[in-house]
């Protein structure tokens, strides 16, 4: 090996903290400190924002992108820019902005008209992890429902000429569906009676809907979780199924945390029955961690949050566009700790499907590596 692939190397895999200038920058942008002034100068930003050529923006718009942070990282850079004067990136960072804004607003119509479709036909609705991002929109439209199964399938055929995509195994053992509409870029992913990287979580979505409520974005309204089921469904994604991280999920666990919204004795107790507390007080811990070293102050979390985590932010490591999390030995005893809990609760069915993850993950490694993708089996 080279020196100079030994440094690519080491920069594909370093600590997230200095290892890549798009992501320093965004993480500046969007976790400036507290008490700071709504915009900074990109001076005091002092990332290297001012001398960014068009290359490094195209990366770093491909980065928010990814991270679904394009909408509140390029509104702050627009703004610097403007109040620096250079009115060529503003212009940039506008056009980008209106193309993302454009984007989300042709979802957010047909995210309404889904929603309209169904709590008419009287069946429960729930908006997940989509809007948890807002003003930012992900790349598709995840909701959840406890309706039948045929009549969801009737209904999305039916009022909006939906195709129903290929389903992986991992999809059947989820128990959730995605469907393609014409117009719309995005999929519409729906679960159905089951959460969890293999619908192992019927408890979390068995009372999701009575936990839930309204809330507007922008001009409409979407029935979405309460803070403890959203920093559970994240932490699911996050911690047991994806193991990597967005700055979309650090940036909304810190508002949900600013805005008082997390009851964390609520938190404890509803993750502790699903077997996931000690996954989601170290998803919490990572997101203090990172959100102390760009803006010196991390979460206030209650002193049992710290004492349950695992680890923290010093194990991410920034590889292939994302912050991710060792899976030895780390997320491994988290899924150890996941099926004891799920046994010891005598609940059988979905410890069986729960333990036939590390066979789907092996498979999806193998099929990676053999064809170049996944495909049909994550």
């Amino acid at each position: 090996m080279t020196l100079m692939q030994f440094g690519q190397t080491m920069n594909r895999t370093s600590s997230p903290f200095a290892s890549n200038k798009s992501l320093t920058i965004l993480s500046r942008l969007l976790l400036q400190p507290c008490d700071a002034p709504l915009l900074r100068s990109a001076a005091d930003l002092d990332c290297g924002i001012a001398e960014i050529n068009q290359e490094e923006l195209e990366d770093m718009l491909a980065l928010a992108s990814s991270h679904h942070v394009v909408m509140r990282g390029f509104e702050a850079f627009c703004q610097i820019m403007r109040r620096a004067g250079d009115d060529s990136r503003a212009e940039w960072a506008a056009t980008a902005l209106a193309a993302e804004g454009a984007r989300i607003e042709n979802a957010m119509s047909f995210l309404q008209e889904i929603c309209a479709a169904f709590q008419a036909e009287g069946y429960d609705i729930t908006v997940i992890k989509s809007l948890d991002h807002w003003p930012d929109l992900g790349s598709d439209l995840d909701l959840y429902t406890n309706a039948d199964q045929a009549d969801v399938l009737q209904l999305m055929t039916r009022s909006f000429e939906a195709q129903l995509a290929p389903r992986s195994w991992g999809d059947r053992l989820a128990g959730k569906w995605n469907f393609v509409i014409p117009g719309l870029p995005e999929a519409v992913e729906i679960h159905m009676g089951r959460l969890g990287q293999t619908g192992e979580q019927v408890g979390i979505a068995t009372s999701l809907a009575r936990r839930a409520g309204f809330a507007a974005f922008g001009d409409r309204m979407f029935r979405v979780p309460s803070a403890a089921d959203r920093l559970m469904i994240s932490t699911l994604q996050r911690m047991y199924r994806h193991f990597y991280f967005r700055l979309c999920d650090i940036v909304d666990t810190a508002i949900l945390s600013e805005t008082g919204s997390i009851d964390y004795e609520d938190l404890r107790f509803a993750s502790k029955v699903a077997g996931i507390w000690k996954g989601v007080a170290s998803y919490l811990a990572i997101v203090s961690d990172y959100l102390q070293h760009y803006r010196g102050e991390g979460l206030d979390l209650p002193g049992f949050v710290r004492v349950s985590a695992r680890f923290g932010g010093d194990e991410l490591l920034f590889c292939r566009g994302f912050l991710r999390i060792p899976i030895m030995p780390q997320s491994a005893k988290l899924y150890g700790s996941q099926l004891t809990t799920l046994l010891l609760n005598r609940e059988l069915k979905n410890s069986v499907r729960l333990s036939l993850l590390p066979c789907l993950a092996t498979a999806a490694a193998v099929g990676q590596k053999i064809t170049g993708s996944d495909k049909g089996i994550w």
